[in-house]
């Protein structure tokens, strides 16, 4: 459950970064939403338990864990969007 809100969280980031704020403009939509999904993933699963942000039952929710989400999510939609403008890709 938790990383399907991770995912969403991340992916509504994207979505937000490139209708409002511009972010990977020249690419489409769904590489932001997937670029900010995969954010959110690698955020709440690999980030998160690395700063004790994990609920204390196994499979519970934790909204630490989600704000390292749309951190982590975030900060991948801001490196894509340098990448394609510096490099193209």
């Amino acid at each position: 459950m938790n990383i399907v809100v991770w995912m969403l969280t991340g992916g509504m980031l994207g979505w937000i970064g490139y209708s409002f704020l511009g972010f990977n403009e020249g690419r489409s939509m769904m590489v932001s939403i997937v670029i900010g999904a995969v954010g959110g993933v690698v955020g709440g699963k690999m980030i998160a338990p690395m700063f004790s942000a994990v609920a204390a039952a196994p499979g519970g929710f934790s909204v630490m864990a989600l704000l390292f989400a749309a951190a982590v999510a975030a900060a991948f939609l801001a490196l894509g969007s340098l990448v394609h403008q510096r490099w193209g890709v």
